[in-house]
């Protein structure tokens, strides 16, 4: 009898842990999880180096490959080059842009 509640107990704890090392946001695997994070940093990466866009007003999520652009723009023609830099990204799979342009 004490040996199976000793059982149960680190069973029990054992799932907790596990549940502490699962990836969130609907991710697959951690891999994945790493994968976007290097897309996003390429994306903001491209945002600081072009003088056209401003990369202090755009936001950038990726899940899946799937970049998440967000945030303002003081033209149409920032708007666009924002995207465009994210579409040429190394695994972006597809770009969703959600910049409103506010002069």
């Amino acid at each position: 009898m004490k040996n199976a509640a000793t059982v149960l107990i680190l069973s029990g704890l054992i799932g907790f842990s596990a549940v502490g090392c699962a990836v969130t946001r609907d991710q697959s695997t951690i891999g994945e999880y790493v994968d976007d994070s290097t897309v996003t940093t390429r994306v903001k990466a491209k945002f600081a180096e072009d003088p056209t866009v401003s990369a202090m007003s755009i936001s950038v999520e990726t899940l899946k490959g799937t970049v998440q652009l967000s945030g303002f723009a003081k033209s149409k023609a920032e708007r666009t080059r924002a995207e465009a830099l994210a579409r040429a990204t190394p695994g972006v799979r597809q770009v969703k842009n959600d910049i409103v342009v506010r002069p």
